[in-house]
């Protein structure tokens, strides 16, 4: 089937099977392996990207779902002249990646919903929440919500109880 994925605002226009994931065809076709596949059930979060603006799990979705939908995953970050996102920069500063297989989909997860809602660093509970619903093997948490605090632009703390 032909599709176009507009991922970081540039057009792929790609021929795909009906049944290939998201994931997959961002991984192979369009050449941006940023995106990890860990469970492929979405239950980790690890191939977490924008679409429409929104976190969705890239491994539960068709590609020809997307047809002509912006996307933006973790390349997509950056500022246009290279410069670090400020939840990758936060990411660094608070050692809130070790093996960093995760944390493209912690990123992305983080971004689409600091931009939909900078309010969310205020509410502890809100946040928390939201970031129990991405695993991580290494980091304990803490430093990654601690990273998502200081991107919002509020000093880093520990997380909720």
């Amino acid at each position: 089937m032909r599709i176009t994925l507009v991922v970081n605002g540039r057009d792929h226009p790609l021929d795909v099977e009906p049944r290939r994931v998201l994931a997959d065809v961002l991984r192979e076709d369009c050449h941006l392996t940023g995106t990890h596949l860990g469970c492929e059930l979405g239950v980790c979060g690890a191939c977490t990207v924008l679409l429409d603006g929104e976190a969705v799990r890239s491994c539960l979705l068709l590609a020809v779902q997307c047809d002509g939908r912006p996307i933006r995953t973790v390349e997509g970050l950056a500022s246009p002249d290279g410069r670090p996102h400020p939840l990758q920069e936060a990411f660094s500063a608070e050692h809130a990646l070790q093996c960093g297989f995760c944390t493209p989909g912690w990123l992305m997860l983080a971004a689409g919903a600091l931009e939909s809602d900078p309010a969310l660093a205020d509410d502890p509970e809100r946040l928390a929440a939201l970031l129990g619903s991405n695993l991580c093997r290494c980091t304990g948490y803490t430093p990654i919500y601690r990273a998502v605090l200081r991107a919002g632009g509020r000093p880093p703390a520990e997380p909720p109880a």
